[in-house]
């Protein structure tokens, strides 16, 4: 007897949106671990458990398509795993130092760093629209990152000691949020130009395993150690590794292959508003005026950045990895 194929229909924006909430969760899973393991570790195992748990999925597709890539791209492939280590590496240690609004704002600029590389390596041109909401998130991330050293007061606005400021641990972790920003960008647009010849499991595995190797090998040569954590550390880099990264990023790199890289990266835009929504209902941070209005000029991004784009396409998937 034939068993029928279960399929159904999803549109590439609506996965997206799916997308941003699963990624979400990942700053409140990554300070809870951080109680006990160091950053650089929770960033080794978060890949490496998406890797393992990718096999099943994607070897014998990763087998067949490496073998068809040619000498720039395969080279382009290991750049991307290189650098989404970095993202990682950096973003995962930012929550060591900031707030998770603060952190998750700087690194989601990531489409304005696309913005910049997009028409000169891809050949992307995006609308006036989508330049208006990079250029009002700009102006959010700039108002939740001074929230750290300023308040609103009775008598306006009120801004402690800058250069302290800029020497503090707060500082530090919004520097290495935006070094997150900064390799995501490039993350992405090498996506969305092997996407165009690779399937998702075998581009999602070989990334995500090049990653891991370079982040466990990192990790012992700084002196930490990959064993001896609570049996509740490693579930909850288990939960790292299935739904912000194999729900939430595997559905971004998805898309790559629908939509442009600009649009996908500034989709990453709700993720600060939902993750501080998260935080204070789970970690007590309870957001100021300024990181407030910061998320309301965020949300004016994503409304533009939506109705600008002219590639809502519906795409029939199967129940197997997404080719």
């Amino acid at each position: 007897m034939n068993i029928p194929k279960i399929s159904f229909h999803i549109s590439p924006s609506l996965a997206i949106w799916l997308g941003v909430l699963a990624m979400s969760t990942a700053a409140i899973l990554i300070r809870y671990s951080q109680e006990g393991v160091p950053s650089l570790v929770i960033a080794a195992y978060r890949l490496t458990f998406a890797t393992l748990i990718m096999v099943p999925f994607g070897w014998k597709s990763s087998r067949r398509e490496l073998n068809t890539l040619h000498k720039n791209e395969t080279g382009l492939l290991i750049l991307s795993g290189v650098l989404l280590a970095i993202h990682f590496a950096a973003w995962i240690s930012s929550l060591e130092y900031n707030t998770v609004a603060s952190s998750v704002v700087f690194v989601t600029t990531t489409p304005l760093w696309v913005a910049f590389f997009s028409p000169l390596f891809l050949g992307e041109r995006l609308s006036t629209k989508v330049f208006i909401g990079m250029a009002i998130a700009l102006v959010g991330g700039g108002v939740i990152g001074i929230s750290d050293a300023c308040q609103i007061t009775a008598g306006g606005l009120s801004c402690g000691d800058l250069g302290v400021f800029f020497r503090g641990k707060a500082f530090l972790g919004d520097f290495l949020a935006l070094v997150g920003a900064w390799t995501a960008a490039g993350y992405l647009m090498i996506g969305r130009n092997l996407r165009q010849k690779m399937s998702l499991s075998a581009y999602t595995l070989l990334v995500y395993g090049i990653a891991a190797v370079i982040l466990i090998g990192v990790a012992l040569i700084s002196g930490k150690s990959l064993i001896g954590y609570s049996q509740f550390s490693y579930f909850l880099m288990l939960l790292l590794a299935i739904i912000p990264q194999l729900m939430g990023h595997s559905t971004f790199n998805w898309a790559l292959k629908h939509l442009s890289a600009g649009y996908v990266s500034i989709a990453l835009l709700a993720e600060p508003v939902a993750a501080t929504i998260m935080a204070f209902f789970l970690l007590a941070e309870t957001p100021g005026m300024l990181k407030l209005s910061g998320a309301v000029f965020i949300l004016v991004v994503i409304a533009l950045s939506t109705w600008s784009s002219n590639k809502q396409v519906t795409t029939q998937l199967i129940a197997k990895p997404p080719e």
